[in-house]
């Protein structure tokens, strides 16, 4: 990997400053119903909308998966998670944010935030600075050598000990030149033995008219084009961990939530909207076992 010089660096936070381009954290939020997103963010989201009308039950689907991956880590033992690409906070309720869903399994569960927007980074810590055993720092994913040397971080997370780092949505946003897989790999080699990652990542898999690949398209309008890839791309930013089950799937067939009386049902006593083994955005958790 060629690592991006230090004017790349530069004109990342420039940019991110520029509150009149539209910004995918302020995207997202629209699409969880949120009010931190301005009008040429929505205009953005719209035209996605045109031509994937699911886009917003994928936020909702994206989010869903976040709790139940936090859950789970949570209660098999996992105290420490750092959040990469967190985008904005989300209001109590439905959503959550990650260090609520810990802390609710587990109280002493600490939380690292990071997002390469310094706005996003400075609503964050004025709404979840505070809390205790949450730090939110600004950086880049593209250098994770950084982000796990910040002190705030460190104040709060202790590599020596497993970690779960969560990029929700965010590697997508990463193009080929900066090396997606070479900067998980380079998280993996930071991270203790019992250390977990989780990734969701838009796909090409099941884009049979190109509606999907459209709606990328118009995300260069925005702060961060966004890359689709295959299967076989986004099971390889798993490399080094294994795969916990149900393996990499699809948003919805990720450990679904137990239901009785749902229309929405992948198999006995499980809930997941139809269609859900075709969404186009893929979920797993890896395990490092050395």
């Amino acid at each position: 990997m060629t690592k991006p010089s230090g004017q790349g660096r530069e004109h990342a936070t420039v940019d991110s400053l520029d509150l009149w381009k539209p910004k995918v954290p302020r995207i997202y939020d629209y699409f969880l119903g949120g009010k931190d997103n301005f009008a040429h963010d929505r205009e953005v989201m719209e035209e996605v909308r045109r031509h994937v009308p699911d886009a917003p039950l994928m936020a909702r689907e994206n989010r869903a998966f976040l709790r139940r991956a936090v859950r789970d880590l949570a209660a098999s033992g996992i105290r420490q998670f750092v959040d990469i690409g967190a985008g904005m906070p989300v209001e109590a309720g439905a959503h959550q944010n990650v260090h609520e869903i810990a802390q609710h399994t587990a109280p002493d569960a600490r939380v690292a935030y990071v997002d390469i927007d310094p706005v996003v980074a400075s609503h964050g810590r004025a709404l979840l600075g505070k809390s205790p055993g949450v730090a939110v720092i600004q950086g880049d994913a593209r250098y994770p050598e950084d982000i796990l040397a910040d002190p705030e971080l460190r104040g709060v997370i202790d590599l020596d000990e497993p970690v779960a780092v969560i990029m929700l949505a965010m590697l997508h946003f990463i193009g080929d030149e900066d090396d997606p897989q070479g900067i998980v790999a380079r998280l993996r080699a930071a991270m203790a033995p019992g250390s977990h990652v989780v990734i969701s990542h838009s796909t090409s898999e099941f884009d049979t008219d190109g509606r999907v690949q459209k709606a990328a398209d118009v995300y260069r309008k925005a702060s961060s084009p966004l890359t689709l890839r295959d299967r076989a791309g986004i099971l390889s930013l798993f490399d080094g961990f294994d795969l916990l089950d149900p393996g990499l799937t699809t948003l919805s067939l990720w450990r679904p939530e137990p239901t009785t009386g749902s229309v929405w049902r992948s198999g006995p006593g499980t809930a997941a909207p139809p269609g859900a083994e075709r969404q186009w955005i893929y979920a797993g958790v890896g395990r490092k076992t050395d």
